[in-house]
């Protein structure tokens, strides 16, 4: 084999998984994002995380640093490892600014949500209910090229937020509390947005 005969094979395994190029750049600082608050603990979450009595107080930063902080490494690592996939399958379907869009769309959602129409949730915190808006968002955007996937893709959706709001988290979810109203806003939030954005797929 002559050297460096296999770079072009990892060169396409990463553009598969959209993972060329600056966007395995961009990817791995987003997963770094969102571990930096770990370390800080139970600290992060009483001074960042969505917390009713705390927002009443006039605290408004918590709408948007609550989407950030997580319980612990574990929810940290099953929300990035959920960020790696969402990646892989949609993040050539909009631009950055039209995911910008989406995920401040799926973020505003979960807080009005919660406020407005779930008051009995007394705090929050994750990334989950975000990344339900980007896959809604995705998922969109592969139905309107006409992607069989995308019908896979709404189904498995549209199941799991039917059988949350009915038996409530996924026996998968392990051991942490989890607010499924969140991810129920979040995926409204990011289908909002999509239905206002067109899809660019495949761009530079």
């Amino acid at each position: 084999m002559e050297p460096l005969a296999f770079v072009p094979r990892i060169q396409a395994l990463l553009k598969s998984c959209n993972c060329d190029g600056w966007r395995g750049v961009a990817l791995l600082w987003l997963c770094v994002l969102l571990l930096l608050p770990v370390p800080a603990g139970q600290a992060a979450i009483e001074a960042l995380g969505y917390q009713r009595s705390a927002l009443a107080a006039g605290q408004w930063w918590r709408l948007v640093s609550a989407h950030w902080v997580h319980l612990d490494l574990h929810h940290a690592l099953l929300n990035c490892a959920g960020l790696v996939l969402l990646w892989s399958l949609f993040a050539r379907e909009y631009r950055p600014r039209q995911w910008l869009l989406v995920l401040a769309a799926g973020a505003a959602a979960i807080d009005a949500g919660l406020w407005l129409w779930d008051s009995t949730v007394q705090w929050y915190v994750g990334s989950s209910g975000v990344l339900h808006g980007v896959m809604a968002a995705g998922t969109v955007a592969l139905l309107r090229r006409r992607d069989r996937t995308g019908w896979l893709l709404a189904a498995a959706l549209a199941g799991k937020l039917f059988y949350e709001q009915l038996a409530g988290a996924l026996p998968l979810s392990g051991s942490d509390p989890v607010v499924v109203d969140a991810h129920l806003f979040g995926a409204a939030g990011g289908l909002a947005a999509a239905l206002c954005l067109k899809p660019v797929g495949e761009w530079l």
